[in-house]
């Protein structure tokens, strides 16, 4: 039996099939194969973000166990100053490790695709500032709502801001 969900929205109450997300293997793949791309393109395999399509850069955060550095490549929307991404693992239930580690050290570095470094601080975005970012998340993809249906808890949504003024973290690499 197919998954259905709604919009929500009374005037335009459409169902929809459930969107789909490959196997896992394959996500995990994907990862590791962008990982591999990053070593050899470096900032050429990030992308920046546009009013229509969600940028990619690398964070570097604390490991919460080891203390050491970790790096994730993350999609990400820009709010002013202020980066925008969501803690989603592949669209699994556990919260990935770069979430546990900003919220255990919530300092963090972030790669952007011209080269530049940032220097941010992480907060999980709640009420009216979770609800407005969520709303600019939907304007890209529909279907978010119905990913995070896939997933047993809320998908945090985070916000890294400049770290010193809104101004100041970013640096020429």
């Amino acid at each position: 039996m197919v998954e259905r969900y709604s919009q929500g929205d009374p005037m335009t109450e459409a169902t929809r099939k459930a969107p789909s997300v490959p196997p896992r293997w394959i996500v995990r793949a994907a990862w590791k194969a962008h990982r591999a791309l990053f070593a050899v393109l470096r900032r050429r395999a990030l992308r920046p973000a546009t009013t229509t399509k969600w940028g990619m850069f690398r964070i570097t955060t604390v490991g919460r166990k080891s203390g050491a550095e970790r790096k994730a490549i993350l999609g990400y929307l820009d709010d002013g100053p202020n980066l925008v991404t969501m803690a989603m693992n592949g669209w699994a239930s556990p919260e990935p490790k770069w979430w546990l580690n900003l919220q255990a050290t919530p300092e963090a570095t972030v790669e952007m695709s011209d080269g530049t470094r940032r220097e941010v601080s992480a907060h999980a975005a709640t009420g009216e500032e979770r609800e407005r970012l969520w709303a600019m998340w939907n304007t890209l993809d529909e279907d978010y709502e119905g990913y995070t249906k896939m997933r047993s808890g809320e998908t945090a949504i985070v916000v890294l801001e400049p770290r010193g003024g809104s101004d100041a973290g970013a640096q020429p690499t």
